[in-house]
Order: C-alpha cells, then structure tokens, then sequence
C-alpha cells in the first residue's frame, strides 16, 4: 500500500548520511513521505517536540508519531511496509546483519570521524583502526553484488556513507582509507550502490558535501583547540 502524502513526514538536512538511509528505503519501497528539510544550527519547533532528548535528525513523523535514530527507523519502515523486505528473514542472518549495523556506528563515530578531525599522531591511530574495520566489512562483501545478495537490502543502506560520504571525507580531511587496491570488494560494491537510480538521486552533490564537511572540520578543529586553552 502506498501512503498518500503527509501521513509520514520526514525531518532530514540532505547532507546527512544517517537521513539518506531513511530516503533509500522509503523509495525503494515505494513509499510517499513529506521530506521536511532541517536547519541543524537553528532548529525548528517541529523538531525540538518530536525529538525532545536528542533533536537529532533523522526523525520521522507516522501520522503524527515521532520516531528517532536511523538504525530504529530503518526497522521500523520494514515492519510497516512489508514489501521489498529489507533485513533477512532467516533470524541468524537477521542477527549478523544487526551486529553489523552495530560495529558500523564504532567504524564511523570512533574511526573515520576521527580520523576526519585529527591531526598528526592522533589521526594515524584513528586511520590504522579505520582500514582495520574496513578489511573486515571487505571480507562481508566478497563474493556478492550486494550485502545481503543480489538487491539492496538493509546493510547496504547501513553501509551506503561509505561509497559517497566517504570520498569526500577523505579528500576534506586529508587521508586515505578505502583504497581500491586494497579493498577491491568494496571498491566495486560502492558502484553497484551508488550508481543505482534511486540512490543516486537521494544523495547531496559533492560541492555541497564538501563545503558541509569543511565546515564541520574548521568547527571541531577549533573546539578542540578551545579546549586545549
């Protein structure tokens, strides 16, 4: 059943990975949302009520119901709307591919992200821990056209900042992580992602991505050196 449009809405800034998740799966599903764009630094009223504790983006709205953290929402979408089943259905495979989903949060927000930020010794360590945890996704990859076979399902949308987000993350912040060489699995994975349809058309232009990311750098680079004072 398709939804007419309004009874689910949206809040998302369009750079954010965490929010294109939520955009993947809606459409490839099939499912009409109201996509309701969020200024990050002046947050609306919409927003600030559907997500009291963490006002973070994604959060979605299902007549009227709020929904946060994309992790939660992506289950949610697939237990309301059943067509094209994203997760397993085996429940061990369901299983791996929610302690995957897990360890994508650690390789993000502990590794590449500081990576991103830092500088010198710091920022080697964090590089070193990236590609650690990126030989392990490779090894989940190899072999198959998609994470869970061949059409996009769950982990893809889980890992989809890496074949995007990433490139520019490390051309912003001056490093290297996903070499093609080293990585050749994933490497041919991001083109089967990426140059899908509909996820190429839910995905920010490099130029906005990258002034958004530089941005981001210059912000925790000072905060960090505030911090030191």
């Amino acid at each position: 059943m398709i939804e007419k449009m309004g009874e689910l809405k949206l809040i998302a800034t369009p750079q954010s990975f965490y929010c294109a998740r939520i955009q993947w799966a809606l459409k490839l599903k099939g499912v009409e949302y109201e996509f309701i764009e969020e200024d990050l630094l002046n947050k609306s009223p919409l927003l600030l009520k559907s997500n009291p504790a963490y006002k973070k983006v994604p959060t979605i709205l299902y007549h009227g119901k709020p929904l946060a953290e994309s992790l939660i929402i992506l289950e949610y979408i697939d237990q309301v709307w059943k067509h094209y089943p994203l997760l397993p259905h085996d429940p061990s495979d369901k299983a791996i591919a929610r302690s995957s989903a897990f360890a994508d949060e650690k390789l993000y927000t502990v590794e590449v992200w500081e990576a991103f930020k830092s500088e010198g010794e710091k920022k080697e360590k964090a590089i070193k821990a990236a590609v650690e945890s990126l030989a392990t996704v490779e090894k989940q990859i190899e072999g198959k056209k998609f994470f869970g076979g061949e059409k996009i399902g769950y982990l893809d949308f889980v890992y989809g900042w890496l074949a995007h987000w990433l490139n520019v993350m490390e051309e912003v912040g001056s490093m290297k992580l996903l070499d093609k060489g080293s990585f050749p699995s994933l490497h041919h994975w991001c083109l089967n992602f990426i140059n899908n349809p509909i996820i190429r058309k839910s995905i920010p232009s490099r130029e906005n991505l990258v002034e958004y990311l530089k941005g981001s750098l210059r912000y925790h680079r000072a905060l960090a050196g505030a911090n030191k004072n």
